[in-house]
């Protein structure tokens, strides 16, 4: 995952432009940085006063917690199942998730199932 500029060279472009009067576009060419960071740098220096990055990533909840978990686990348990027909029987009861997430759940709570002849 990338990182954000530093603080040092946010606070040089917005200098550059708000006392140096230099355009956006010429700030960010003598620094080095895209045209569209020096003009959202400047914009939120602006607004808010402040050149500190915005968050960057972060949690997603999983879909499949709770009840879904309970009943997902109880199905899986009750009768063999594939992953598809797991996705199709949630999309019945009003949960949209894909093989992926259903996948993941289901590797993660250890339900997998194995053929034996």
């Amino acid at each position: 995952m990338s990182k954000p500029y530093s603080i040092d060279l946010r606070e040089r472009v917005v200098k550059a432009v708000e006392k140096e009067g230099m355009s956006r576009r010429q700030a960010a060419a003598r620094f080095g940085v895209s045209y569209s960071s020096a003009i959202e740098w400047v914009k939120r220096y602006r607004q808010s006063g402040s050149l500190e990055p915005g968050q960057i990533g972060g949690h997603k909840p999983k879909k499949i917690s709770g009840a879904w978990r309970d009943w997902l686990i109880e199905r899986c348990r009750g009768a063999d199942f594939t992953l598809r027909g797991l996705v199709a029987e949630l999309a019945e009861r009003g949960l949209k998730v894909d093989y992926r997430s259903v996948w993941e759940f289901v590797h993660a709570e250890g339900l997998t199932h194995k053929k034996r002849r």
